[in-house]
């Protein structure tokens, strides 16, 4: 982390605030009390930090209204703090495999500005009325006194949700939940499938999480997509279009989630030439999504592959910055021109920068941050995204390296991820970890699938290194 550029430890000044803080922030006057509905959290299972919950309410005609509610940490987390200025120069928490780096002091992540069940919190609420097409037929954002009253997990979730689980146990507790949490997915629906109609990319990812049994790292674990993500997933981004509109209705700046059209698409038209369709010669995401869900019924235990190849080729996202009356690039992979990120304040620094914008539209005060100002920021959140993403990835590479180091000379199905001047990369199939391949790379682009050869593994710096293996050659 130093390496890159972030901050592991918490500045004593910053601990020190944290220390001071004995509880919540209480309500501000005349805000509207909304601890009366049915709200819940759906997270990872061992999510400590929770910035979301939500809840429906079926409207006549059909409509569902949904409100998202997200911590505001603003309330406790004041602009040129301490807490804040070690927040602004991560950006953002770092997840790696052996620990945690929260980007706030545990006591507030966790804690404080955390959406726990069984507790009252202040938050910032965004309400949107969807139609039985997918469409918004409404929305307001607003400030909000709400209450959490039940603590729900993915996994256990989705399998209720697709009819191969139980119930869990904390969705039986909770009177009428279950009929909540099934509005909710309703809702969450239209807006995925007008979002697809719309040319929102259907991509699926295997992502691995390496699973560290006394000090020892045993597998590699797949996370999957499921119904229970998915839910959240198109509520935040709904939460998030509707937040940017807000902030550009109400004259104010704002910093937009983007992701530019895509400089590598005669890649992605040959990729998916080399599989029988044809996409057009200048970018479009209503025709590549339907190439993509045509993949995933004809091939669907391919898919994750061709999903990693497009995203790879697709580019990273970024943060910018839209003044008022702007015209934001918008995001290719979502089809959406208004995107900010405003649903994850306990451990990203642009949703706080976000929430204080929204707090400026509530009071009728200017902007706190000027527009070059925001632009600087975000540029920083880019690079340190970027700068804990590697950090992150540099783990997981150790972490694979440690579970593969006594295979050596062992042969892999895998598939390029990467390739360019800097080197060209493979992902085995079984188990999932990506190397460099050393060997054997030239004529190879992301897409291609290859057999290769375990050359070596360097746990200290997290290096894998494969040799592309050919038919007929022989096995040390």
């Amino acid at each position: 982390m130093l390496d890159r550029g972030l901050e592991p430890d918490f500045p004593p000044a910053a601990q020190a605030e944290a220390d001071h803080l004995a509880s919540p922030a209480a309500p501000p006057a005349g805000v509207r009390d909304l601890r009366q509905l049915l709200w819940s959290s759906i997270d990872n299972d061992d999510s400590r930090d929770l910035d979301q919950i939500e809840v429906a309410e079926a409207q006549p005609g059909g409509a569902i209204r949904v409100w998202v509610g997200i911590a505001d940490v603003d309330a406790l987390v004041r602009l040129g703090s301490a807490i804040d200025l070690h927040a602004r120069a991560n950006t953002t928490s770092v997840y790696t495999a052996a620990q945690i780096f929260p980007m706030l002091p545990e006591k507030l992540s966790t804690g404080l500005t955390s959406l726990n069940p069984g507790e009252d919190r202040v938050a910032v609420v965004m309400e949107m009325t969807v139609a039985a097409d997918g469409s918004l037929a409404g929305s307001d954002v607003y400030p909000a006194w709400v209450h959490n009253r039940c603590k729900l997990a993915y996994d256990a979730l989705a399998a209720w949700l697709e009819g191969t689980g139980p119930m869990p146990p904390a969705l039986a507790a909770a009177p009428g939940m279950d009929a909540q949490i099934r509005l909710q997915d309703e809702a969450a629906s239209r807006l995925r499938r007008l979002r697809h109609e719309q040319g929102a990319l259907e991509l699926e990812t295997i992502e691995a999480r390496p699973v560290i049994t006394d000090g020892k790292v045993t597998d590699l674990k797949e996370d999957k997509a499921n119904r229970a993500k998915h839910l959240i997933e198109d509520f935040m981004v709904s939460a998030n279009g509707v937040t940017a509109r807000f902030l550009d209705q109400h004259d104010l700046p704002s910093i937009r989630r983007v992701v530019r059209t895509p400089k590598r698409w005669d890649r992605i038209v040959e990729l998916a030439l080399g599989l029988g369709a044809h996409l057009p010669a200048e970018p479009d995401s209503r025709a590549l999504n339907e190439f993509l869900e045509q993949r995933h019924q004809q091939d669907p235990l391919r898919f994750p592959d061709l999903s990693l190849s497009v995203i790879k080729l697709l580019g990273p996202g970024e943060y910018v910055v839209d003044p008022p009356g702007g015209d934001p690039p918008g995001h290719f992979g979502l089809a959406v021109k208004d995107y900010t990120h405003a649903t994850a304040p306990n451990r990203r620094y642009p949703d706080l920068i976000t929430h204080r914008l929204l707090k400026a539209a509530f009071g009728k005060q200017p902007a706190p941050y000027s527009t070059d100002e925001l632009a600087r920021l975000a540029q920083h959140c880019t690079q340190q995204e970027d700068a804990a993403q590697k950090v992150e990835r540099q783990v997981r590479k150790s972490a694979a390296a440690l579970l593969l180091e006594n295979r050596v000379g062992e042969t892999f199905d895998a598939v390029v991820t990467g390739a360019g001047d800097k080197g060209t990369w493979v992902r085995t199939l079984h188990p999932l970890v990506e190397g460099r391949l050393e060997r054997g790379f030239q004529g190879l682009d992301v897409g291609d699938r290859v057999r290769v050869r375990l050359l070596s593994t360097d746990v200290e710096r997290g290096f894998i290194d494969f040799a592309r293996e050919t038919h007929g050659q022989a096995h040390p």
